[in-house]
């Protein structure tokens, strides 16, 4: 029994489901599923057992969860330790953003901070604004967009950091693109939508949105990623929903229309998932995010 085998169980105990364990830990399937079974061989009973796609522990993996989560949480507590002490000229900062933040938000945040400290390591990962929430206990802080879930890791702190808006993104040639600027729900229902994958911030607003406008939807693609969406709204397969910040250099190929008569937002958030004891490189990064509202 190791602690990596424990902190590994630990997770998978907190989510209930391997794979996402997997991308919490930055580790393969295979081999979380590897450690699972050889701390199930040392203690010589079953400590979980599959239930649909997810895993459920059986009491031995459950009395077991206690001992691995403070083993995890003292490691946690261990690196931030250490990273205070080293300061801010060595370490290494894990950072997470949900699509529109990597995407037109992270890049000029990263600059800035790499100009301040060039000697920090820094890693990303993207994704939608659930596989962002799923992999914060692998990261030292994140942004995501759209509402808060409340699936979040014990000891997540929530900055609310600045507003964004959804616009409808058409063709040029579309019958709505004409200098109006702006549409509402009503009249973009009468035409085939491009709209983001499940999981999407920008999607569960925009069906939030139809739903409270009583607006039917009539979904002619799903794609992932904004530039997917633009390149099939490009192509003619309908009216998409995009961040207004993402075609801020688009030329004239694509027209945006505002959302009338109320202007669809939503706010992205900074989320420090160790907030009891953060690492000083990630309370350096979230001051600098707080300081410049509009870094790109």
């Amino acid at each position: 029994m190791t602690p990596d085998q424990l902190i590994t169980f630990a997770t998978v105990a907190e989510f209930g489901n391997i794979s996402r364990a997997a991308t919490a830990l930055h580790l393969s399937q295979p081999a979380v599923s590897g450690q699972l079974r050889q701390l199930q061989d040392e203690f010589g009973e079953p400590l979980y057992q599959r239930d649909g796609r997810g895993v459920r522990l059986t009491a031995a993996g459950e009395q077991l969860a206690e001992y691995a989560a403070r083993i995890r949480e003292t490691y946690r507590q261990a690196y931030a330790f250490r990273d205070a002490l080293r300061g801010l000229e060595r370490g290494t900062l894990r950072i997470g953003a949900s699509t529109t933040p990597a995407s037109y938000l992270l890049p000029y945040l990263i600059a800035a901070f790499h100009g301040e400290f060039p000697d920090i390591a820094i890693t990303t990962i993207d994704g939608n604004t659930s596989d962002i929430v799923a992999a914060l206990p692998g990261l030292d802080i994140a942004m995501i967009e759209g509402p808060v879930g409340v699936d979040l890791p014990p000891g997540t702190s929530v900055t609310p950091w600045r507003e964004d808006e959804i616009v409808a993104i058409l063709p040029a040639s579309h019958a709505l693109a004409p200098d109006r600027g702006e549409a509402s729900l009503d009249a973009i229902s009468a035409h085939p939508l491009v709209l983001r994958e499940s999981g999407s911030g920008v999607r569960q607003i925009v069906e939030r949105a139809f739903a409270s406008a009583g607006a039917p939807m009539r979904i002619a693609l799903e794609i992932a990623g904004v530039e997917g969406v633009k390149e099939a709204v490009r192509a003619g397969m309908g009216i998409g929903f995009v961040s207004a910040m993402s075609i801020r250099h688009e030329d004239d190929a694509l027209r945006r229309l505002r959302i009338a008569p109320e202007p669809l937002t939503r706010r992205f958030s900074i989320l420090l998932p160790h907030s009891a004891a953060p690492s000083r490189v990630a309370a350096r990064f979230l001051e600098l995010c707080l300081a410049d509202p509009n870094p790109a």
